[in-house]
């Protein structure tokens, strides 16, 4: 029996729907809507569970999925960190760290497509340590300006180990990708 378009098409629907939800938050965190922006922002993260268990559980997973997952939350984690930083809550340093770690995992995965080859990038340990970490302290800053609560040590400690974890990820990235690209295709 077959499923359904719809059913066969529904994590990636989800999926979506999440990268719709990225401009609204950034529209209620410019607007300074800091309950809306929290409740949409963890909508977002259930999203993403639930697409996920969806694809995995239900053996819906697809090709389009396994691009449009990933873009959809780097899409809402860089946007929530760049305004965030437009708007001065968190330094703008971070949000260009942030930005630059998956800018330049991009480039190093184009470079190396476009040079015949082709790395294959995997999330790593330290990489889902600094994903949780990333929205882990987006969810907490959220949060803290909906119910109106000082950002004080926590905030310094949380941001201090979001660069730590954006830093570690971008060189073991790096360092992998160097040693793939010094390695002749015919070595694998």
């Amino acid at each position: 029996m077959q499923r359904s378009l719809l059913v066969a098409s529904l994590p990636n629907l989800i999926t979506l729907a999440r990268l719709v939800l990225v401009p609204l938050i950034i529209v209620l965190i410019i607007n300074g809507d800091w309950p809306a922006a929290f409740v949409v922002f963890v909508a977002a993260g259930i999203s993403d569970a639930v697409d996920g268990f969806l694809a995995r559980r239900m053996n819906l997973r697809t090709e389009l999925g396994a691009y449009l997952d990933p873009i959809a939350d780097k899409a809402l984690l860089t946007s929530i960190y760049v305004t965030l930083a437009v708007i001065g809550v968190v330094p703008v340093s971070v949000a260009i760290l942030v930005v630059s770690r998956d800018l330049m995992i991009i480039g190093a995965v184009v470079v190396s497509w476009l040079l015949s080859h082709p790395v294959e990038i995997r999330p790593l340990l330290v990489s889902k340590a600094n994903t949780t970490a990333q929205i882990s302290f987006a969810a907490l800053v959220l949060w803290a300006k909906a119910f109106g609560l000082v950002l004080g040590l926590w905030f310094d400690v949380a941001l201090y180990v979001v660069v730590g974890l954006t830093l570690a990820s971008a060189m073991v990235y790096l360092a992998q990708w160097v040693q793939h690209m010094a390695q002749s295709p015919h070595q694998k």
